[in-house]
């Protein structure tokens, strides 16, 4: 079946939910995996779909996101395919910022005047999947539907956060809610099969992936010029003005990574003997920027479950359910146990790592880590002791903030010799 496919990716807002990871980066741009980005995700699942005209919106925090793309994804002279970025601007008919995630979509539509499609796919630009988007393009073309909503099955506490649906037997979506309260939720139960309904997931959400005819976002863009949302605004016009409106159910592994707790669980279940969300998938490969890196070089260390990124060099004792991203350095005895680190953008000269007066980039000797994420260019000292833990309190400091128990030590913090954060080091088995 051919399909003219246009995709739109969105870049996403502030992000504070995943602050301070998102201090100096869209989210988007956040690390993941070691070596690859949250944007790779969804640009990924395009290619291996064979939609290859792919733009990005971004607005917030975005350069390290459009450097990252551009170093990225470039194709051949000989194909038609692209990955662009539309920043938010100014122009004579709109002079403010994307205002939600269909004014983003609205605003950036004249510039798919002199391409030729017939749907539009728009996807988030922060969450973990791996879809074949062909199979939902079918699917919206087979139900001759105007709009498609991917939907997955979630539990009660979950469904709070996301827009939830009512299907009725043809597929088609009759009622729709964004973000309903707990008191609302008895009301939206849904029919699901008998795996999610025993995992007390009774709730169909919006996954927040979209297929529009071209025709029939045009149409809902020109009557309802306000709006600036799809969930919240223009999803339940077009069910209320008889639009056909279709479920696409998907039963595969989907995250959505908006807060540390999320990001962290995300990034250390990668570490599974058989993770939900599949690296090593040859049919859904997952693209980066090729950097070139020499292999990571390993000195004694204890390496249990756990990931190890390219151009490391790894002195410690033990590292252990954890995730080592790129250029990352770690000291002697040093013991890490369910911890990220996202790695480093550049190596240290032998002349600066020769003078004694300049912190080394990286991890020290003695150090003790443990339920933590250490973002990128951070110089921590030796016998320093980093331990998360629910008991702990969210807090913040310049250099480092608590989240949900976790410690997150901010990009290019320097910690000094030493230093003790969060809970006291688990004292050593006899």
């Amino acid at each position: 079946m051919s399909v003219k496919m246009i995709c739109m990716i969105l870049g996403g807002g502030e992000g504070s939910r995943l602050y301070p990871l998102t201090e100096k980066r869209s989210k988007p741009a956040v690390p993941l995996g070691g070596k690859y980005r949250l944007i790779d995700i969804p640009i990924s699942n395009c290619i291996n779909s064979g939609f290859n005209k792919i733009f990005v919106l971004t607005q917030f925090n975005s350069a390290s996101l459009n450097q990252h793309i551009k170093n990225t994804y470039n194709f051949d002279i000989f194909s038609s395919g692209f990955v662009d970025i539309l920043a938010a601007e100014q122009t004579r008919t709109s002079d403010s910022w994307f205002q939600g995630t269909a004014d983003a979509v609205k605003q950036c539509m004249w510039h798919l005047r002199k391409l030729d499609f017939d749907l539009i796919l728009i996807l988030s630009g922060d969450q973990l999947y791996q879809m074949k988007l062909e199979k939902f393009a079918e699917y919206h073309i087979n139900s001759n539907a105007d709009l498609t909503i991917a939907t997955i099955p979630v539990v009660a506490k979950d469904a709070t956060g996301f827009g939830i649906m009512k299907v009725n037997k043809a597929g088609y979506i009759e009622n729709f809610v964004e973000k309903p309260k707990t008191k609302e939720l008895k009301n939206w139960k849904s029919e699901v099969g008998p795996a999610f309904k025993k995992k007390g997931k009774d709730y169909l959400a919006s996954m927040g992936i979209y297929i529009f005819n071209k025709s029939a976002l045009s149409k809902l863009f020109d009557k309802n010029p306000e709006s600036i949302d799809f969930g919240k605004q223009i999803i339940p016009h077009a069910i209320q003005s008889g639009y056909k409106v279709a479920s696409y159910p998907y039963d595969g592994y989907w995250e959505d990574i908006g807060t540390i707790k999320s990001y962290f669980k995300a990034n250390l279940e990668l570490n599974n003997d058989v993770p939900d969300f599949n690296l090593f998938d040859r049919e859904s490969p997952v693209y980066t920027n090729p950097r070139m890196l020499a292999p990571s070089k390993i000195f004694g260390t204890t390496l249990k479950k756990s990931i190890l990124s390219d151009g490391c060099i790894v002195h410690a004792d033990l590292i252990e359910n954890s995730l080592i991203g790129i250029r990352s350095r770690i000291g002697k005895k040093s013991i890490l146990k369910k911890v990220i680190v996202i790695g480093n953008d550049s190596y240290q000269t032998l002349e600066e790592l020769s003078n004694k007066k300049n912190p080394i980039m990286g991890i020290g000797a003695g150090c003790y880590i443990e339920n933590a994420i250490i973002d990128k260019d951070v110089y921590i000292d030796s016998n320093v002791s980093i331990v998360g833990g629910i008991k702990l309190k969210d807090d913040e400091t310049d250099e480092y903030v608590i989240r949900q128990g976790i410690v997150v030590v901010k990009k290019g913090a320097i910690i000094k010799k030493n230093s003790k954060i969060g809970l006291p080091k688990p004292k050593k088995k006899k």
